[in-house]
C-alpha cells in the first residue's frame, strides 16, 4: 500500500435522536434504560395521591369547591368527600399510604373501606395505634 499500513480505530457509538428527530452519533456505549417497576401502585396510594392534588387545585383557587370537583370528576359529592378524607390522615400514615410496595397479583395491603376506620378517628396518636392495629390484623 504504498508504504503505509493500515490501521483501524475501533470505539462504541450509539445513536439518538435530537432536535426536530435529526439522528446525533454519540461517543460511548448507549445507556442502559432504567428498569421498569412490575405490579401496580395499590389503589390507597393513588387515592391519597389524588386526594393532595385536589386540595392543592380548591387551595390555588384552579377550582372553586369540593362540589366542582364532583362536577368536573363526573362523581358524586359524597365520593370527593370520602377521597378528601384521607387528607385527615396523620402526616405520617400518609406518607406510608404513598409509598406502599407495588402489588403484583394479590389483594391490597389494605383496602379504602378498611382505611376509613381509621380516618373516622380524629386525634391522630389513636389513628397511629388504629393504623397500626389495622396493619397487624391484615399480616395475620
Amino acid at each position: 500500500m504504498n508504504g503505509m499500513d493500515e490501521v483501524t480505530i475501533e470505539f462504541p457509538v450509539h445513536f439518538t435522536r435530537g432536535v426536530a428527530g435529526r439522528k446525533e452519533v454519540n461517543v460511548g456505549l448507549e445507556p442502559v434504560a432504567a428498569a421498569v417497576e412490575t405490579g401496580r401502585v395499590p389503589r390507597v396510594a393513588r387515592l391519597v395521591a389524588l386526594a393532595i392534588r385536589l386540595e392543592e387545585l380548591v387551595r390555588l383557587g384552579e377550582v372553586e369547591s369540593h362540589a366542582d370537583l364532583a362536577r368536573l370528576g363526573q362523581v358524586t359529592r359524597a365520593r370527593i368527600s370520602q377521597i378528601m378524607d384521607l387528607l385527615c390522615l396523620a402526616p405520617d400514615i400518609q406518607e406510608e399510604l404513598l409509598f406502599l410496595p407495588r402489588v403484583e397479583r394479590e389483594r391490597d395491603a389494605v383496602s379504602e373501606h378498611e382505611l376509613r376506620t381509621v380516618c373516622a378517628v380524629s386525634d391522630w396518636r389513636e389513628q397511629r395505634r388504629a393504623w397500626q392495629r389495622l396493619l397487624h390484623s391484615r399480616i395475620r
